[in-house]
Order: C-alpha cells, then sequence, then structure tokens
C-alpha cells in the first residue's frame, strides 16, 4: 500500500486524476477501521491532512461553506447557530477523540446509510461541492448518495466542501443506539422548518438502503401547515396531523434486520422520533426561540 501525502488542493487533485482509485483518508473513522480488519486494501492512500482549507468554514449571508475536514467538534461549538441540526448530530457521533477528527467529508465519502451527517444534510437541502482536475460542480444532496455505500462523485473527483443554506428556522436530530456513544445508528431522524420557503425537509439514516427524505411525509405537512394558515397564525399543531406525518416517515423507511434491530423496530422508532421531533420544532418556531432550545 502506498501513501500519497500532498501538500496543496492542487496536489491531491493531481495525485486522484493520476490514481483514480486511491482512498482519501483525513479523520480515517471508517477508512482505518475497513483496513484494519482487512475488510479493505486499497493500493493507494491519499492523505487530505497537509491541506488546510479543508478544514476552514466560511459564513455567508444566506449559506455556510464547510471544508470537507471540519472537526465535528467545530461544528458543535463554532456553528451551532446556522447549522442547528448538523451540531445536533455532530454531538452523537462516537466519542470526543474521533469528533475531533473525523468531519463531514468523510461520512459523506463513505455514504453509509448509517452516517450520522446525512439526516441533518438532508433536511438542510445542503449541497456537495466535488472537484477535479477537469473542474468543480455542486452535487445536491438528494442526488449524492446512489446506492449502499455509493455515492455520485466520478473515479477522479474528490469531495471539496459542504454548501448549506443557514437556518432560518428550528432543526432537530435524534438517534436511536444500544448505548450513549461509540455505537452506529439503529436509526436516525433529522427534521428542518423553512419559514423562508413555508417547507418542511426531513432526512432518515439507517434505515433504508441510503439515507433518504419522507418526500411523502414532507409534501402531506407542508400541504397541512398551508391550508390551515399554522405559519401565520402558530397554533399548536394537531395529533392528528402529527400522527400522519408520522405514519408517513414511517412508510418512507426500508429497513432491514440485522444485529442491531429488527425493521418493524426501525420504523416504529423512525415515527416515534418524527412525532416528537415535530412537537420539538413547530413548539420552538411558535415561540421564536433559538433553534437549539428544547433539545435533547
Amino acid at each position: 500500500m502506498d501513501f500519497l501525502r500532498p501538500a496543496s488542493w492542487e496536489e491531491a487533485l493531481a495525485a486522484k486524476a493520476a490514481h483514480p482509485m486511491a482512498v482519501p483518508i483525513a479523520g480515517g473513522t471508517d477508512v482505518m477501521v475497513e483496513i484494519n480488519f482487512d475488510h479493505r486494501r486499497p493500493e493507494y492512500l491519499l492523505d487530505l491532512n497537509r491541506i488546510g482549507e479543508l478544514s476552514e468554514w466560511t459564513v455567508g449571508e444566506e449559506t455556510v461553506e464547510l471544508g470537507a475536514s471540519v472537526p465535528y467538534t467545530r461544528i458543535m461549538e463554532d456553528l451551532r447557530a446556522e447549522l442547528p441540526g448538523l451540531a445536533l448530530a455532530s454531538h452523537t457521533v462516537a466519542s470526543p477523540q474521533i469528533r475531533n477528527r473525523g468531519g463531514v467529508g468523510g461520512n459523506l465519502g463513505t455514504a453509509s446509510p448509517a452516517g450520522d451527517a446525512h439526516p441533518a444534510l438532508l433536511a438542510a437541502g445542503a449541497e456537495v461541492e466535488a472537484e477535479s482536475v477537469r473542474g468543480s460542480r455542486r452535487i445536491p444532496i438528494d442526488d449524492f448518495y446512489t446506492g449502499v455505500k455509493r455515492n455520485a462523485l466520478a473515479a477522479d473527483e474528490l469531495i471539496k466542501s459542504v454548501h448549506i443554506r443557514k437556518a432560518d428556522g428550528p432543526q432537530q436530530f435524534s438517534k436511536v443506539g444500544t448505548r450513549n456513544a461509540m455505537v452506529i445508528a439503529v436509526c436516525a431522524f433529522g427534521l428542518a422548518l423553512h419559514p423562508a420557503t413555508r417547507t418542511v425537509r426531513t432526512g432518515i439514516g439507517s434505515a433504508a438502503p441510503t439515507p433518504v427524505r419522507a418526500r411523502a411525509a414532507e409534501e402531506f405537512l407542508n400541504a397541512a401547515l398551508d391550508e390551515g394558515g399554522f405559519w401565520e397564525n402558530g397554533k399548536v399543531i394537531t395529533p392528528s396531523v402529527a400522527r400522519q406525518f408520522a405514519m408517513l416517515v414511517s412508510a418512507a423507511c426500508n429497513p432491514i434486520d440485522d444485529v442491531r434491530g429488527t425493521a418493524a423496530y426501525r420504523r416504529h422508532a423512525v415515527d416515534i422520533m418524527a412525532r416528537r421531533q415535530l412537537g420539538w420544532t413547530w413548539e420552538q418556531y411558535r415561540r421564536g426561540g433559538h433553534p437549539l432550545e428544547g433539545a435533547a
């Protein structure tokens, strides 16, 4: 196994073009586990740790450009107001040591359906900036996941950053696991209210072959909130609307039975998380509170 260690982003792109099968490594949270257990033996490892710009972020008027290697700890501590859903998801990642090293780019590159960042990115409507020696492009998060641990990156592309619209309303995230830390999600759910566009977006993790949105649930809730004038009058969402929304979220799952949980349990847990998060986020919206108030 050869170790490639570019000193600049341009050198990294050139190395990836010359060795398309090279596996990028920054935090190493997933890659090193696979190598240590001999599940993967790449010919080349492409170390990105000397490229400082990947660990930087920029807060603009409407969006945050988050470098692929920005550690989860920095998201938790410095971007709680702008990216509350992702900040909550970051709190659930593994241990403090891993949160200090791992970043969203690794989650996206691995594209595991159980990645903690995915539901929050889906709910926020992020875009992934991919680049190669041929140029750069932005991939909408809805189009990024193409299969089990597969993504839309071309062989010569690297993830440079993620562009995420700053929260204009409450966001939530929760996951079910066998313990509070160092655990892969049995299932996870993220919800974001977007008052500026009068829309709601969702994200489901570890309950389908890829991270997915519950589109039918979103359409139902968007229509119910609009028809009832909820955005304007701030009324409490009725239990029947909450139940129907949660049922549609659960129906969007396509889980399996495995050692971490049954398919039936995953559907049930996602239903509960969807109902609770809708209550939390809507109450935050009604009282005009900070997006992270009342977070679990």
